[in-house]
């Protein structure tokens, strides 16, 4: 199966329809499918559903989308520094549903692993309970949480194969690899590609099984955000 493609639009080709549910990596600005948000953008693909851990900045990672108006509702667990989410949430434009981080990031996984459901005793006694069955074990409340089976996962790596194998970086790994197991179709971009075989086998983060298109591409390494002093002078 070729799963190299030569650009983020020719990736995206077949795969977007209006009113998907898009699982997105991403951990604050580190990790972020920026080009594959720039082709959904352009592609002008509408009505979305986001499950990210955040919503990016307002000029850059999903915040494009939200510019755009292209995304109905977001499920994230932090929503801070971006203030056209705050503005549309506010004025009723966006629709929210909040996550603990934990808890999101397990339910994607659980979606990529065919389990639909589970108990948490995260969010108990909390809005984040209101709606969900509860149940005792060992004399303690959970709540149940359902697994997340997106229509597309968009991921960010480091390296890949050309068979899909991934590689994260750092901060990366926290969220893209849950993100591209929870895809009916994921699509990857990447810094690099190297040829099938010259990854050690020890090394690889999530195997291609999970992964069915792939690019590689130029990418901007973003600060959220910037703390400085003033030089010492003698």
């Amino acid at each position: 199966m070729k799963k190299v493609y030569g650009s983020a639009a020719e990736a995206l080709d077949g795969v977007l329809f209006d009113g998907m549910l898009i699982a997105a990596g991403g951990f604050g600005l580190c990790g972020i499918p920026e080009l594959l948000i720039a082709a959904i953008r352009d592609a002008g693909t509408k009505d979305l559903t986001v499950a990210s851990n955040n919503a990016g900045v307002d000029d850059f990672g999903l915040g494009v989308l939200l510019q755009t108006r292209q995304v109905k509702k977001m499920m994230s667990s932090y929503v801070g520094e971006n203030a056209e989410f705050m503005r549309q949430y506010l004025s009723g434009e966006l629709e929210l549903e909040f996550n603990p981080q934990g808890t999101l990031a397990e339910r994607m996984r659980a979606g990529g692993s065919g389990i639909p459901g589970f108990y948490t005793k995260t969010g108990v006694g909390t809005v984040i309970a209101d709606g969900k069955e509860v149940k005792t074990f060992d004399g303690q409340d959970y709540i149940l949480e359902r697994g997340i089976v997106a229509d597309l996962a968009i991921v960010k790596a480091w390296k890949a194969d050309e068979t899909g194998n991934l590689v994260f970086r750092k901060t990366a790994r926290n969220f893209n690899p849950p993100a591209a197991m929870c895809g009916k179709v994921c699509v990857v971009e990447v810094e690099e590609i190297v040829p099938t075989g010259a990854l050690d086998p020890d090394a690889i983060h999530l195997p291609g099984v999970y992964v069915h298109r792939l690019i590689q591409g130029e990418h901007e390494n973003r600060i959220e955000q910037r703390t400085t002093r003033k030089k010492e002078t003698a």
